[in-house]
């Protein structure tokens, strides 16, 4: 399955052809593997401590999981069925069923998602890019981190992993690399574009790390930790990833650079290429300045939200109603963005299922049982072998939300069963659910764009992938914790 950050608007283009495709809207193996999967595990034996109707409720999320991994329909389809069988089979109610699509974290994608459409429309993230790329592109190194502020510029108000990376960095990556003459599936791949390309994604990883709104699946990680009486703000979120943040997003370019160095080191044209691009864009227009200044008061007011009573929410629906007032953006052409609707309706769906294993009791149970297993064994010792579990088990799955929605709310559990201190506990589950995005080509939505594209070969992607995974592990788990420990959160 593509991310939960397969979360991105028209910048998903592959993505979209895909769905338009109807070869695509059906895959019969992989409906009768989760069928047959579904049906055998329904009339198995319960274990003890669950309840029918919990078992048959645990049985439903993991098929829907499994589902939305090895994608036998598109996620919203998916999400309908499991839906439907939970009330069908009298597992939940008609009400319990549809409690979750007043979600405010849902409406927080959908509204976010909808506001990275004006990005894409007035042309200001071509302009925010090509700016940045001007201004450091005179060696490869220095394009690379060009190329890395923009996607950080634009991570806090574009929720879209797949959008920042593939739709507006690579565009520009490419352009530069192919001036070069550096092209995917040759030998020549190595003079510049593969560094540019899997730097991009390393990067990209880190950035959606750093912010709530960042990628469309933290929303659901803050919400789950709310699940736990766990208070989790914007500005916490943001605070708290900035310095292990700034610190792996100033480090990993240089490390890749090191171990995976490109053939050409100076890049002069990158900045001529730039330069041309912004003269040809010419000054800024009335839209951008409004766009601007849009992302300008999102940004206060996420900031200060909590001091201002006005939640997340609440400030991204001011900001697309500013869009939707000055005509930045259009109703009509909301209403066709599919990806935010489908990801509105399996999200829901998603976030219903997991909070729902905690209130029958499933989520107690699998605490209880596990917690046995570190009988004796105090949290300092326990809980980064738990973290670390959580962080490579990403291995097995091709989706972030998959993972998180199956996983964080068990791992949080536990960790806080074991005594470990709340928001450390919080923190270390939160920020490894992005960084683990970067280990393989299939693990975050952008992955298999940037892999597919032919300038990196599966063994570099995976050995790069394990080494920041090691890097990012160590930064955020040493100066993480210690700046946290600093600002009071534990």
């Amino acid at each position: 399955m593509t991310d939960p950050a397969k979360d991105s608007t028209d910048n998903h283009a592959h993505a979209d052809h895909r769905h338009q495709d109807p070869h695509h809207s059906l895959n019969l193996t992989a409906l009768l593997i989760c069928v047959a999967l579904g049906v055998l595990g329904w009339f198995c034996p319960h274990p003890e401590g669950i309840t029918p109707q919990g078992w048959h409720l645990l049985v439903i999320f993991i098929i829907t999981i499994l589902s939305l991994i090895i994608k036998p329909l598109p996620m919203g389809a998916v999400a309908m069925i499991a839906l439907m069988i939970a009330v069908l089979t009298k597992t939940m109610t008609m009400e319990q069923a549809f409690t979750a699509f007043n979600s405010d974290v849902v409406w927080l994608v959908v509204f976010a998602l909808f506001i990275a459409k004006g990005f894409n429309v007035t042309g200001l993230d071509k302009r925010i890019g090509y700016f940045f790329t001007a201004l450091l592109g005179k060696k490869t190194l220095g394009l690379s981190y060009g190329l890395m502020i923009t996607d950080l510029v634009l991570a806090p108000a574009l929720p879209s992993v797949t959008g920042r990376s593939s739709g507006i960095v690579y565009p520009i990556l490419h352009a530069i690399a192919t001036s070069y003459k550096s092209f995917p599936h040759t030998d020549s791949a190595r003079k510049i574009g593969a560094f540019l390309t899997v730097t991009a994604f390393q990067v990209t990883v880190i950035t959606s790390t750093m912010f709530m709104t960042a990628m469309a699946a933290n929303p659901i990680l803050a919400d789950l930790t709310h699940k736990q009486n766990l208070t989790l703000s914007w500005t916490d979120w943001a605070l708290a990833g900035c310095v292990p943040g700034l610190v792996s997003l100033i480090l990993i370019p240089w490390f890749i650079y090191k171990i995976y160095p490109p053939e050409i080191k100076e890049t002069p044209d990158a900045q001529s290429i730039a330069k041309r691009e912004l003269k040809a864009l010419g000054k800024m227009h009335k839209q951008e300045w409004i766009m601007a200044l849009t992302v300008v008061v999102l940004l206060t007011l996420w900031i200060f939200g909590k001091e201002l009573g006005i939640k997340v929410v609440i400030a991204a629906m001011v900001g697309l109603t500013i869009l939707l007032v000055t005509g930045v953006l259009e109703w009509k052409a909301l209403v066709r963005i599919h990806d935010a609707w489908e990801t509105f309706v399996w999200f829901c769906v998603l976030i219903l299922l997991a909070g729902m294993l905690k209130d029958y009791g499933v989520l107690n149970w699998f605490t209880e049982n596990v917690q046995g297993h570190f009988a004796g064994l105090h949290w300092k010792y326990a809980f980064p072998i738990l973290a670390l579990i959580y962080f490579y088990s990403h291995y097995f799955f091709a989706s972030s939300t998959a993972h998180v929605t199956s996983m964080f709310p068990a791992f949080l559990g536990l960790s806080l069963a074991l005594g470990t201190p709340p928001m450390l506990a919080v923190f270390i589950l939160i920020f490894f659910s992005n960084l683990f995005g970067g280990i393989t080509h299939y693990s975050l939505a952008p992955a298999p764009l940037l892999y597919g594209v032919g300038y990196v070969d599966i063994k570099d992607w995976w050995k790069i992938g394990f080494y920041t995974s090691v890097i990012n592990i160590i930064i955020w788990s040493t100066l993480g914790v210690m700046w946290w420990k600093f600002l009071g959160f534990w």
